[in-house]
């Protein structure tokens, strides 16, 4: 009896894709937020989890599990840093509060890239990038991918920005289970999910397209060219030097002790290359 959670996002379409039905008896998914996810999975209230790559760096003795996960190789489309200034004249940031990890990925590349370390403020799910009183926002999800034109001066896809600076992949979220959960028939569960989910990019696509306001086609593309679904060499280098830009600004708020190593019995793949 193994009780999941991953979050409820429409970038975790391909790799949830069938789970529910291939789960045992008494096992269970539950969909929620990021940030909830990873309090129940701090908590005990869930065994397994697909959390924001910067909650497993705060965990306590968390295992990756599988080579399933969340990332880019290149742009990613749906996270974006909208300026109204040059970005190296940032003084004042909002962040929007449906990422923490998109918070810390657009920080730690201030920094790294600029020196900057900017006053930060939240951008709220009910209000518009535009009315926020910042030199910049962080902007996640549907928004992102169809930023106003014309009102800022520079527009960033972070998921292209990190993968040109730090020659890395950037990875958002993976499997991760609390310590002492054995997670033996489950890795083989989410991996096969996770094919069928690239298997079946265009269906979901078609499913679920118009109640985000895109086109199955433009669907379809985010999916296939934008995200990566593999855990690979590269990846793993990439989390390595997220967790280390993370750390040097005081990000990670808690021990961090996660392996970034899948457990024995996952069938990582060590092939280069995407989200």
């Amino acid at each position: 009896m193994t009780r999941l959670g991953a979050v409820s996002y429409l970038n975790t379409k391909p790799l949830i894709h069938g789970l529910k039905e291939a789960l045992g008896p008494g096992d269970s998914l539950t969909l929620n937020l990021p940030s909830r996810l990873a309090s129940q999975l701090r908590s005990g209230e869930l065994d397994v989890a697909l959390i924001p790559s910067v909650e497993y760096f705060r965990g306590d003795g968390y295992q990756i599990v599988s080579d399933a996960a969340i990332a880019c190789r290149g742009p990613v489309w749906s996270v974006r840093l909208v300026s109204r200034v040059p970005v190296k004249n940032i003084r004042r940031l909002a962040l929007d509060e449906g990422s923490r990890t998109s918070a810390a990925m657009v920080r730690v590349l201030l920094w790294q890239m600029y020196g900057l370390k900017p006053q930060t403020t939240v951008l709220s799910m009910e209000q518009s990038p535009e009315s926020v009183d910042a030199d910049a926002v962080l902007i996640i999800g549907d928004r992102a991918m169809h930023p106003e034109r014309g009102i800022y001066n520079e527009i960033w896809d972070l998921g292209d920005r990190w993968c040109r600076y730090t020659e890395t992949p950037f990875v958002f979220a993976m499997w991760v289970a609390r310590p002492g959960i054995n997670t033996e028939g489950l890795v083989d569960i989410l991996q096969r999910c996770r094919d069928g989910g690239v298997e079946a990019m265009e269906s979901i696509a078609q499913t679920h397209a118009a109640a985000h306001g895109l086109t199955n086609e433009d669907l379809y593309r985010y999916f296939a060219e934008n995200l990566h679904f593999q855990l690979g060499n590269a990846e793993l280098e990439g989390l390595r030097r997220f967790r280390e830009g993370c750390a040097s600004l005081g990000l990670l708020d808690t021990k961090t002790t996660g392996s970034t190593q899948p457990t024995p019995g996952s069938t990582q793949q060590t092939t280069e290359r995407i989200d």
